[in-house]
């Protein structure tokens, strides 16, 4: 039998868990993000989590805050600050248009996942409307729901 492959998607992509719990995801957009090369090693080994990042406008550019990205073990001096504000890289009518959004108020910039392209890393960014209590309780009534039919389906085959 031959070896298991080794999965290398399995840190590649990291989700904000929290996002689709306390959201409702309008519109995303795939950004850029400029990094240190530390950065991007700690990413690439999976030490990096954005559940409680948020996206920000600052004088007409687009930044992440309170992304953690660990300080890689190998580092110097050199090393990155692990909860540096970092700019997220678009084209400036998406820029435009989320500014529009963020100042009309009542939404969220927030990731939704970080992965890399190829070589780079990107970050999935959406506008969101924040989810009022009720509304998280129906999602989870929902998903029970879901969870009870597929267990009946699964007896009845």
């Amino acid at each position: 039998m031959p070896a298991q492959k080794k999965d290398d998607k399995r840190y590649t992509e990291l989700r904000n868990a929290k996002a689709h719990r306390d959201y409702f995801v309008d519109e995303r957009f795939e950004a850029g993000i400029a990094l240190k090369g530390t950065e991007v090693k700690s990413i690439r080994a999976g030490r990096a989590q954005i559940n409680d990042a948020f996206g920000r406008v600052d004088r007409g550019e687009l930044w992440l805050v309170n992304a953690h990205i660990e300080l890689y073990d190998f580092g110097n001096r050199n090393n990155h600050d692990a909860r540096r504000t970092r700019k997220l890289l678009l084209h400036r009518h998406q820029v435009r248009k989320i500014t529009q959004a963020l100042e009309a108020g009542g939404r969220a910039l927030v990731p939704l996942r970080m992965y890399f392209k190829a070589a780079l890393v990107k970050v999935e960014v959406a506008l969101c409307t924040g989810k009022k209590l009720f509304d998280k309780r129906e999602t989870l009534k929902r998903k029970v729901q879901d969870r009870e039919v597929e267990k009946a389906l699964k007896y009845r085959r």
